[in-house]
């Protein structure tokens, strides 16, 4: 028994390492892929010492066999979503894992109770009682509970607005803001009825009221917050995972949990600060609260460009900025934009990207399908890193952005996203904007850019127009 317990204490440290390893791979584009090496390692080493401690202990072969089953029936499935899924549907696949992660903890958090409270003659509640930990276990099942149920439906209504299936407009019922601060005040309340008193009724209702409260939550933020949202789900998720590891008494849980949560809350923190929002503000409502000026008001005529004159603008351009948004993701336009690049360059055209923290709806989803598409990382740069060289720019395409270059954001302070930093592209002497139509962007607000003396706007797909591009620029 010590030297099996010693083998996955061992396994367990190294396991978190690489974790920790992941953590930093994953946050440069050139170390990205031994990162997520690193974490599927760590992973695999954790599954083998937890299935190794459990033979060890003599666990019932049933129990075994199920566990084996449902890590290769887990494993078949990840492996079959991973390969189906497109990169524009990545945004809602995560969110959805994060919901499994939730219910999970909820699941832990209740068979907890079933093991020790509800069974107070049980060996497992007698040594708690013992060692006068009976109060902490009660507090651990009903944090976790709590946590894990925000989590799971939080990361449903966020599948369900990323998908599509359901609006992106905000639910603004009244009193939001004083139902989730009362929600949170009742969940303190009924977390010290709870320890001090743990009966069956108090662990239904903090569950039924943390599974609304997730829902509301999300439900009552606009799109133009989801990418914030991804992340503030992901850290929750992470220490829904913690949560489950102290009643686990599982150390890599918890590490592990600890280390999602914090990076995901800190990736939220960045990303607001990108956004000029404060967390809480994404909290209490995002985008969309407001009624969105500009919907009404006449910028007047916008101009249309064909892609032959688009390539002409672009064969005679010395320097050209790539502004990338959700748009070149749904038409799977990052292929041909690669090769559009490439022949730029070969004409001795500088062409660089410039990538908003929160293009697409997922942090980082833009840089991952250039990656993708083998654009050389050193020419994608990063909005803080390309904005003051927009006015030496001869050409900028906008390939499915909106409101990350929306001149509204420094322009009206009226607007609902007055003082977020955007890409100031209406700077360059000449913006080519691709839309499939004149429709607003995700947070619902519309975009001067379009109607400027600079601007000219390419209808159509994406792909295609950029297809169309590239074989007319001239040899």
């Amino acid at each position: 028994m010590f030297e099996i317990d010693t083998a996955s204490s061992a396994a367990y440290i190294v396991a978190a390492l690489l974790f920790i390893l992941a953590l930093a791979g994953l946050s440069k584009h050139e170390t990205a892929k031994v990162g997520n090496t690193y974490g599927i390692l760590g992973m695999a080493i954790a599954l083998v010492a937890t299935i190794g401690l459990a033979v060890d202990r003599d666990i019932d072969t049933l129990p075994l066999v199920l566990l084996v089953v449902a890590m290769l029936l887990g494993a078949a499935i990840g492996l079959w979503r991973a390969r189906e899924v497109e990169m524009t549907g990545m945004p809602e696949l995560i969110a959805l894992l994060h919901s499994f992660v939730g219910l999970a903890a909820v699941l832990v958090g209740w068979n907890g109770y079933l093991e020790v409270e509800d069974d107070p003659g049980s060996h497992h509640a007698a040594v708690l009682e013992a060692q006068d930990l009976l109060g902490v276990h009660s507090a651990e099942v009903f944090i976790g509970v709590f946590i894990g149920a925000v989590t799971f439906t939080g990361s449903i209504v966020a599948f369900l607005k990323l998908s599509a299936r359901i609006k992106s407009a905000p639910m603004t019922l009244p009193g939001k803001n004083v139902l989730n601060l009362g929600a949170l005040a009742a969940f303190a309340g009924l977390t010290v009825w709870f320890v001090i008193d743990p009966q069956l009724w108090l662990l239904v209702l903090v569950t039924v009221l943390a599974l609304l409260l997730g829902w509301h939550l999300v439900a009552s933020i606009g799109g133009g917050d989801m990418p914030v949202v991804v992340s503030m789900l992901n850290s929750y998720s992470g220490w829904a995972a913690a949560a489950s590891g102290f009643l686990l008494e599982n150390d890599l849980l918890i590490v592990t949990g600890a280390l999602v949560g914090s990076s995901g809350a800190y990736l939220s923190y960045i990303m607001c600060q990108a956004m000029n929002r404060s967390f809480i503000s994404v909290i209490a409502g995002g985008f969309g609260i407001e009624a969105p000026t500009g919907a009404d008001t006449d910028y007047g005529e916008h101009k249309e460009i064909q892609a032959v004159d688009a390539a002409d603008l672009l064969a005679d351009a010395s320097s050209v900025i790539i502004t990338p948004g959700y748009g070149m993701a749904v038409a799977q336009a990052q292929y041909p934009v690669a090769e559009l690049t490439s022949k730029l360059r070969a004409r001795g055209v500088d062409v660089r990207f410039g990538i908003h923290p929160v293009a697409g709806r997922l942090p980082g989803h833009m840089n991952v399908l250039l990656a993708e598409a083998k654009v050389p990382y050193d020419i994608v740069l990063e909005m803080d890193e390309i904005n003051d060289d927009f006015p030496e720019t001869d050409v900028v395409l906008v390939i499915g952005a909106n409101d990350t270059v929306n001149p509204a954001a420094a322009e009206d302070p009226t607007s609902p996203i007055a003082g977020m930093p955007v890409l100031e592209v209406w700077n360059a002497k000449e913006v080519v904007v691709f839309k499939r139509s004149m429709a607003t962007g995700y947070a619902g607000v519309q975009n001067p850019l379009f109607f400027r003396d600079n601007s000219r706007m390419l209808f159509g797909d994406a792909k295609a127009k950029v297809d169309e591009i590239i074989h007319s620029l001239p040899n």
